[in-house]
């Protein structure tokens, strides 16, 4: 297929998706956003590996920059896997994430710029403003890779999951644990399964309003 014909068939497929969807309905808003809540306690049911699947096939099509793609994921959901993670966790949040019945560790890549020419042909020379700069790389990696973990807590609902999102590990053992022989760099955790309704233990936190946190100028 020619360049010409795949622009074409793709403003083709987004004309096509407009006409048929506007906006979430009310459902798809409650499912997604309004009360979705983050997870602490799990129904004893098994996350498949066509769920997982799905998750990521859903994850992908989130944006980054210059279409980087950095993070990476290592789904933990063996008990000898789970033993492994537990004492990289802080005492808080050992047991809910050996409940869980999947836990993602969300990573990034620090040599993310080595697949520019495939995920970027526009600009393949990008990729040496990078290469030439650890430290702006692994800025960059950490921020895309952050952007993709919220797409991850939306994947997750959207196939009919919960998420519990987390920082509180360490990432230098979690490193050495799971990511050595790689260039990778853990950034945060997130269980997943079907959440049991025992871990919500109140209402939901309150949110700042429009006015009090956004302004238009």
């Amino acid at each position: 297929m020619s360049e010409e014909q795949a622009l074409a068939d793709a403003h083709a497929r987004i004309t096509d998706y407009r006409s048929r969807i506007q906006t979430l309905d009310g459902n798809a808003a409650d499912l997604m956003f309004r009360e979705a809540r983050n997870h602490n306690a799990w129904q004893d049911k098994e996350v498949s590996d066509d769920k997982l699947r799905e998750i990521w096939d859903l994850m992908k099509y989130g944006s980054t920059s210059a279409n980087t793609l950095p993070a990476r994921l290592i789904f933990i959901r063996s008990a000898e896997a789970k033993e492994r993670l537990k004492p990289c966790l802080m005492p808080a949040n050992a047991d809910k994430t050996m409940a869980a019945p999947v836990t993602a560790l969300l990573a990034y890549d620090l040599e993310f710029f080595t697949d520019f020419a495939k995920l970027y042909p526009i600009r393949p020379e990008m990729a040496d403003m990078y290469s030439s700069d650890p430290a702006r790389a692994e800025k960059f990696a950490f921020q895309q890779s952050s952007l993709q973990g919220a797409y991850l807590i939306m994947a997750i609902r959207a196939v009919g999951l919960d998420a519990g999102a987390m920082g509180g590990f360490n990432t230098d053992a979690a490193d050495a644990e799971f990511l050595g022989g790689k260039n990778w760099k853990s950034n945060f955790l997130c269980n997943i399964g079907y959440g049991d309704l025992e871990g919500i233990k109140g209402p939901r936190l309150y949110r700042y309003g429009f006015d009090e946190v956004c302004d238009i100028i």
